[in-house]
């Protein structure tokens, strides 16, 4: 579970405060894909390095499988796996070789890391390039090996930052495919996009950022009806310009 409380960001920027994630609060379950929804910088990505202890929060703070992000940093890392768009791969290594690295780091060894390994090549269906170096993958295969990255410990939490962007359709399908699969395993999933079509397949709940602070949070279901619209799109506009659109 990832609950956040009043979880707030400010940058200095030479003189100038900004203030990008202000006083955010919402609550993601086992089992559910839960979608930061905004434009690009809306916040989501600040939101999310803060939920993964990259960056501490100014004000507020968060608790994920109950362990807070001020005091139990180390313990919220081993309960996530985090996929950022700024997170590179070691060229010169297989993708196997990747895995297994980074498994050792969660200190895996012997058998039980190769299981691991395995397990998240299985899952993201990376058999057949695994063993290439990756500075010879695509685009797509580099991402799938940044998700059995992110899960090669198993955590029971994902937070994943945007994780289809400069994928092509048939990448995103299998992205979207394992976020899919990892909800059935009662995972909690956070995600941020963009993409609404990404939202209406996969989002059980979404959280609506604009220019760092929360304009609604629910089901597509209770936000389209908080604003009297028939689509999700039209529902997210009328949130984040309700000028623009009218009922």
């Amino acid at each position: 579970m990832v609950i956040t409380e009043s979880i707030s960001k400010q940058f200095t920027d030479g003189k100038k405060q900004i203030l990008a994630v202000n006083s955010i609060n919402f609550t993601a379950i086992p089992g559910e894909i839960h979608a930061l929804l905004g434009v690009n910088g809306a916040g989501k990505t600040t939101l999310l390095r803060m939920l993964s202890t990259v960056i501490r929060p100014t004000t507020g703070t968060a608790t994920l499988q109950g362990f807070s992000i001020d005091s139990d940093a180390a313990k919220v890392r081993q309960s996530i796996g985090f996929l950022s768009t700024s997170t590179a791969l070691y060229g010169r290594l297989t993708g196997r070789e990747l895995l297994s690295y980074f498994g050792s780091l969660y200190g895996f060894n012997g058998s039980e890391l190769k299981d691991r390994v395995q397990s998240a090549v299985a899952q993201t269906k990376s058999e057949e390039f695994c063993d290439q170096l990756c500075d010879r993958m695509s685009t797509g295969q580099k991402q799938r090996i940044s998700i059995a990255r992110a899960i090669v410990h198993e955590p029971p939490i994902l937070l994943f930052d945007e994780p289809t962007a400069g994928l092509d359709i048939l990448a995103s399908q299998t992205v979207l495919e394992f976020l899919e699969s990892a909800r059935e395993k009662q995972k909690t999933i956070v995600f941020s996009t963009h993409n609404m079509n990404e939202v209406e397949r996969l989002a059980d709940r979404a959280t609506i950022i604009n220019q760092g602070e929360v304009k609604g949070t629910g089901t597509l279901s209770e936000i389209k009806n908080l604003t009297s619209q028939p689509t999700t799109e039209l529902a997210f506009l009328s949130l984040i310009r309700p000028q623009e659109v009218s009922a």
